[in-house]
């Protein structure tokens, strides 16, 4: 294509995300079937605008690697741990004997082995995005089926690296017993070897960009700490995802991790959106109006066969029927890791295009159906909700960062603030942007990681939307002002407290939004002034009073 086609692309497929992304996020069906949607429009099967399809999907492909890499990194050993029984088990068990149960099904209608194995495990995944969403949406994260479906859903993207590393696998032979052993034998070596790199020089290398203080520099270095892996193990014969897996799953305890993610976050959700937009064009309408009755049928059968499973094993794990029936309607379609393990498989030469237009018909139509589905699991929980609770929820199902303060800014002041709420055993997190701080502050045992303070993007990496209280000790006027506004059309309802260099300054942050400001030149004068009363002979009361009158008489004209 020319340079003004591409232009026209670019800009065709910013307005049909302008357009329908809002509507049917209104109508509560989410933005990834939105991009699905816009892309179905503007694509072949659609108003024809964009027909280079295979163009877009190779860029959009690095959305996924940015999703791996943020799944990696948000993924702690610690969180694993609490909810070990219900991912490890529920988890594992629901990911394989669905994609054991739908393979079987694929060898029925006389599919290849191999194509069968990624066929049934592909289906088997539900969509994250999804399931999540709508959790969210309806505040139920911490729910007994939020709970449930978390576990599920964290299992089910651990399971896309492994799988990713089956079609790998399957891509070198045919067969899959021959010559498996040296391939896995090269994967693991390779993988030793990212993970000690990644465990003993990392972390030098990003302190020693981050010591530049040049934001530009550091999420360049992200993105090619990123792209990097991801290119590394495609260089082996493995997928990018999981190299960006790797990734992140090697900076997931670093106290750089929150000024990656807010960095990363960008390219991904830009990306992502591109890559469900291209899977939309993808999307065969006409084979829909050829095979209708077949593509019905197999959208029914997913979603049946998926539900019926997931509602045995919730019942078998000691759920409740309503939340069983709620989580096996929720996570019943397919989702979008299907769309990347039979992507991959059809790069990878195992899959033809023709299964891979009608998977990527069936896999979109289910997720068109999560809404609907979610609506009358909720209606059903209601039916049944007379049933006890077979037990409470455990600490899983709660936000870990619910209560926690966030300090933005850890110098002096942010130091001190952080002392006062250890000593009172508050929970908080620490944000600075100079590494030499971070690094004192970390081994003096501060709970502090690396973050320009100042930006809303870091500060909700790190939880600012489940913090019960933020804390502002910025010294910067313009910024911390510009800050407090943002926080506030974001989160209307978290207090906000903020250091404010002098009533000017406090009057702005009023102004702008925050719960209460602290004048630290009044703070520190009325200190300085009542130690010259107290030395002068005057008695303890009388300049206590002093002092606050001096004090309400100054917030009084802030």
């Amino acid at each position: 294509m020319s340079e003004p086609h591409y232009l026209i692309d670019i800009l065709v497929l910013l307005c049909s995300v302008v357009v329908v992304i809002p509507i049917f996020q209104r109508l509560g069906l989410g933005s990834v079937l939105g991009y699905l949607v816009a892309g179905a429009l503007v694509g072949p099967w659609g108003l024809s605008i964009i027909d280079q399809v295979e163009e877009i999907r190779h860029i959009s492909e690095f959305g996924v690697v940015f999703l791996l890499f943020v799944i990696g990194i948000e993924l702690k050993p610690a969180r694993l741990w609490v909810m070990r029984r219900a991912v490890f088990g529920l988890g594992s068990a629901q990911v394989l004997l669905t994609g054991a149960l739908l393979s079987g099904l694929a060898l029925a209608f006389r599919l290849d082995g191999a194509i069968a194995l990624i066929v049934g495990f592909g289906l088997a995944l539900s969509s994250t995005a999804f399931g999540l969403q709508i959790l969210t949406e309806r505040g139920e994260l911490g729910s007994a089926t939020g709970r449930v479906a978390i576990a599920i859903l964290l299992l089910q993207d651990l399971a896309v690296v492994p799988l990713l590393a089956l079609v790998s696998l399957l891509a070198r032979d045919s067969a899959l017993v021959e010559g498996i052993e040296v391939a896995v034998l090269e994967t693991l070596v390779v993988l030793a070897i990212v993970v000690l790199v990644g465990r003993f020089l990392l972390s030098p290398v990003l302190r020693l960009v981050a010591t530049a203080r040049n934001s530009e520099v550091f999420t360049a270095a992200a993105v090619l700490l990123v792209l990097g892996t991801a290119w590394l193990m495609a260089e082996v014969g493995l997928s990018m995802a999981l190299g960006a897996f790797l990734a992140g799953l090697m900076l997931a305890e670093s106290h750089y991790r929150h000024q990656i993610i807010a960095d990363i976050q960008p390219f991904r959700g830009v990306l992502l959106g591109l890559f469900f937009m291209a899977v939309g064009m993808s999307v065969d309408f006409g084979l829909l109006g050829e095979r209708g009755l077949l593509v019905a049928a197999l959208v029914v059968g997913l979603l049946a066969v998926k539900a019926a499973l997931l509602w045995g094993l919730c019942r078998l794990w000691g759920e409740r029927r309503g939340v069983a029936a709620r989580v096996a309607l929720l996570l019943s379609q397919s989702g979008e890791f299907g769309f990347v393990l039979f992507g991959f498989a059809v790069a990878s030469g195992i899959m033809t295009g023709e299964l891979f237009v009608l998977l990527t018909l069936v896999v979109a139509l289910t997720m068109a159906t999560t809404p609907l589905l979610a609506r009358l699991g909720q209606h059903l929980e209601r039916r049944l909700k007379g049933e006890p609770e077979p037990h409470p929820p455990t600490a899983a199902g709660k936000d870990h960062h619910r209560g926690q303060v966030i300090v933005a800014g850890f110098g002096r002041v942010g130091h001190r603030v952080a002392k006062v709420l250890e000593a009172a055993q508050v929970p908080y997190l620490g944000l600075e942007r100079d590494p030499d701080r971070v690094a004192r502050a970390r081994a003096q045992g501060f709970n502090v990681f690396y973050g320009d303070a100042s930006r809303a993007d870091v500060l909700k990496a790190a939880g600012a939307d489940r913090a019960r209280i933020l804390v502002l000790t910025l010294d910067q006027v313009e910024p911390a002002s510009r800050l407090v506004h943002i926080l506030r059309a974001h989160y209307p309802q978290t207090p906000i407290y903020a250091r404010a260099c002098n009533l000017k300054h406090r009057q702005q942050l009023r102004k702008a939004g925050v719960t209460d400001a602290i004048s630290e030149t009044l703070e520190a004068s009325l200190q300085l002034g009542g130690a010259v009363l107290q030395a002068w002979g005057l008695p303890s009361d009388e300049v206590n009073h002093l002092i606050e009158e001096s004090r309400r008489d100054y917030y009084g004209r802030g």
